[in-house]
């Protein structure tokens, strides 16, 4: 496909991701999960069948062992025999049939027969446990019919175990009762795992995880769940073992309400599967890699390449320096507009920033030079108001005196913020400091004194500092015109990193007068939140927000 066919970066690369990737990577993606699923589906599906297939040989062979027994007493039962003709049929039978170790029978008329090949298993503890297995519930029923009240269980006599099967209300010219002792040695032959049984584990246990039978690889039944689950009727589930691991788990119930067979097999399926996964995934994969890098290349070729120049001219600008962005005609389109329209921005931007600068400079010059004419004309002002204040005397005297003190707030404040040839803000404790030396030197009488603890690195702008200065000159002119002999302090401190308080203090109690209206604005001008009012000693507090 040759990308130069489309004349737009979305067209090339649309067009390459839709013809490559969209296809290999669904595909792949539905190819993969489905063949994992099915292969998980089909193992789970075999674990169950292995269960049941266990349950079934397990059912098989309590019917036929049951059978065996009815079978057995039946005959045995049918002549009347002595007990002593019972006991020997009944070692007769043991003798013949491998793996039956004791038969007890009951006969309808009372007679008890009682024959056992182990020593260890008397017939007081088969009566005992005959006793027992009467009084539990019978096995529920596999078919529709059952042969007899039957109970399969498990005991123990000393240190061997074995399968019980107990029969009752026969009925007929059977015994009314049977007992059937098996060595547990027998299910082998049922469990039998065959060939193909790597992994796999299977047990016939009891409820309360008793141990009836098992086999596989690992006999010390390490293999059985942390956790004991009795399936109600089948459960398939994946759990600790008791030496950890996780292992996949399938139960089936054999006999309720006590024995149930139990498999366990290891993840070696579920790997094997997860291997197949990758392959099928991986494979088309990589070969999608592949064609990614070509895919990668195209996009460095046709598009990125053109890109870094117009980022490269661009950053270039940032710098300070004068550059262009490339053009060519292999150039896509698009890119190629893009080029030319940033290069035409760029002649424009120089054009127009040479004419700012031209005219920021002239302003620059003019605001300075019209900054200095204030201030110098202000001096002016203060010097003629001084020079006029010698020919007065009393409340004429006090009121030019009032008024150049309010001057040189306007002076200092320009004095401070043009310090360095440009505006910038005014630090407050040496604009308060000033003011301070100024209101002494101007309008304190000689038993009159005021002074300031200002501990503050807070600034203010300029159009704030003046309001300021004019609020501290009111309110110690109005208390030192009033107030023979008073000191006051003027008081500035941080509230917090972005707030100042201005307070003013006597040295004594005072009468306080009402500000004037002036007084309202100057607060309005600064953004001051009043504090704390005129009250005996105290002239008035004042907070005011600043950057930090």
């Amino acid at each position: 496909m040759r990308l130069t066919r489309f004349k737009t970066v979305r067209g090339r690369l649309l067009a390459l991701l839709i013809a490559i990737a969209l296809p290999i990577a669904g595909l792949t993606a539905v190819a993969a999960v489905t063949t994992y699923r099915t292969v998980i589906a089909a193992i789970e599906l075999s674990q169950a069948r292995a269960a049941d297939d266990f349950a079934v040989r397990t059912r098989v062979w309590y019917r036929g062992a049951l059978r065996t027994l009815l079978a057995s007493g039946a005959l045995i039962a049918s002549g009347q025999p002595s007990k002593a003709d019972c006991d020997a049929s009944s070692r007769l039978l043991l003798d013949q049939v491998r793996g039956f170790r004791a038969l007890r029978l009951v006969m309808s008329d009372g007679r008890v027969c009682s024959t056992s090949l182990d020593s260890g298993v008397a017939a007081g503890d088969m009566a005992a446990i005959s006793a027992k297995l009467k009084e539990l519930p019978s096995t529920r029923i596999w078919a529709d019919n059952e042969l007899a009240q039957a109970r399969y269980d498990h005991v123990a006599l000393g240190e061997r175990s074995y399968l019980a099967i107990h029969a009752r209300n026969i009925g007929g010219a059977m015994p009314q009762e049977a007992l059937l002792l098996v060595n547990t040695e027998l299910l082998d032959q049922v469990f039998d795992l065959g060939d193909d049984s790597e992994g796999m584990n299977v047990a016939l246990l009891a409820r309360g995880g008793r141990v009836v039978a098992s086999r596989g690889e690992d006999p010390d039944i390490s293999w059985l769940p942390a956790q004991e689950r009795v399936p109600e009727s089948k459960l398939r589930w994946e759990a600790p073992s008791r030496v950890g691991g996780e292992r996949a788990y399938a139960a089936r119930m054999v006999a309720d309400p006590d024995f149930y067979v139990i498999t366990s097999f290891d993840d070696a399926p579920v790997r094997a599967a997860r291997l197949q996964f990758l392959v099928l995934l991986l494979a088309p994969l990589l070969t999608l890699t592949l064609l990614c890098l070509v895919y990668l290349r195209a996009i460095d070729s046709h598009c990125v390449r053109w890109l870094r120049g117009i980022e490269a001219a661009a950053r270039a600008r940032s710098t300070g320096k004068t550059a262009r962005a490339v053009v060519a005609e292999e150039m896509p389109s698009d890119i190629r507009s893009v080029a030319e329209a940033f290069n035409t921005m760029v002649d424009e931007q120089e054009v127009r920033q040479r004419r700012l600068q031209t005219a920021l400079d002239d302003n620059r010059f003019l605001v300075r030079e019209l900054h200095h004419r204030v201030k110098n004309s202000l001096q002016v002002v203060q010097s003629y108001i001084g020079l006029t204040k010698r020919d007065y005397r009393s409340e004429a005297r006090w009121a030019l005196a009032d008024a150049e003190c309010r001057v040189h707030v306007l002076s200092a404040a320009y004095r401070f913020t043009l310090a360095d040839g440009e505006m910038q803000p005014v630090r407050v404790d040496l604009f308060i400091d000033d003011v301070v030396t100024m209101i002494s030197n101007l309008i304190r009488r000689r038993d009159q004194w005021i002074s300031g603890r200002i501990e503050t690195g807070a600034s203010l702008s300029v159009d704030r500092i003046i309001p300021l200065g004019f609020m501290v000159v009111d309110v110690a002119s109005r208390v030192l015109r009033s107030t023979p002999g008073v000191s006051i302090t003027i008081i500035v401190s941080d509230i917090d990193a972005s707030t100042i308080e201005i307070a003013l203090e006597a040295d004594r109690d005072i009468a306080h007068s009402q500000p004037p209206k002036l007084f309202a604005g100057l607060l309005a001008q600064i953004e001051a939140v009043q504090a704390g009012g005129a009250e005996g000693r105290r002239l008035g507090s004042w907070r005011v927000r600043h950057r930090a």
